[in-house]
């Protein structure tokens, strides 16, 4: 499971996750395919790590302006499993709650300026993950159908945002490697 990720080339035309909120989806979903998303999930915590340490000096270098170092793409994917820890509650626990969205750019560049620790955030994400992934594993199939509505995709399950998420880590991952990679070419 831990090498079954996708090529960092593959996501250069990414849909925009707001103007596009629906091949957003698509491209997420598609990137988990047949894999368990609590399998794709539960390897994530150490295929960030794995890139952290790969990276070294490289770690805080944004690959071009505007493009996320490997350490923001870590931080963006602790902001995202925030607000998926927050996001699997309400639905589970309310009836059809609104599910906000969230500027990424923006909590990036106000929440991780200066960019924190990595191991910090690194612990950040495995304590968020360890805690989604028995949330998951102790909900019954039937409550997994609860949905919630997603200001700009509409309605969705916790199923579905629970394997959106798994899409979400590969896609991420593939972008923390993109930069890296980039970085290196450049030498």
């Amino acid at each position: 499971m831990a090498d079954t990720v996708t090529h960092a080339a593959d996501l250069d035309d990414s849909p925009d996750p707001v103007t596009d909120p629906k091949a957003y989806q698509e491209l997420l979903i598609g990137l988990v395919g047949e894999d368990d998303p609590a399998e794709v999930q539960n390897w994530t915590a150490a295929s960030v790590r794995a890139v952290v340490d790969e990276a070294g000096p490289d770690l805080r270098t944004r690959p071009e302006p505007g493009e996320w170092s490997v350490l923001e793409c870590l931080a963006h994917m602790v902001d995202g499993e925030i607000v998926g820890s927050g996001r699997y509650r309400w639905i589970l626990a309310h009836d059809e709650p609104e599910l906000l969205g969230y500027d990424q750019d923006l909590w990036v560049d106000h929440l991780h300026q200066p960019p924190e620790d990595a191991e910090e955030l690194l612990r950040t994400f495995d304590v968020l993950r360890r805690a989604n992934l028995a949330l998951w594993a102790r909900t019954p199939a039937a409550l997994r159908e609860r949905v919630g509505l997603h200001r700009e995709r509409g309605p969705e399950s916790y199923g579905l945002t629970f394997r959106l998420m798994a899409g979400h880590d590969r896609f991420h991952l593939a972008q923390a490697r993109r930069a890296l990679d980039q970085m290196r070419s450049r030498r």
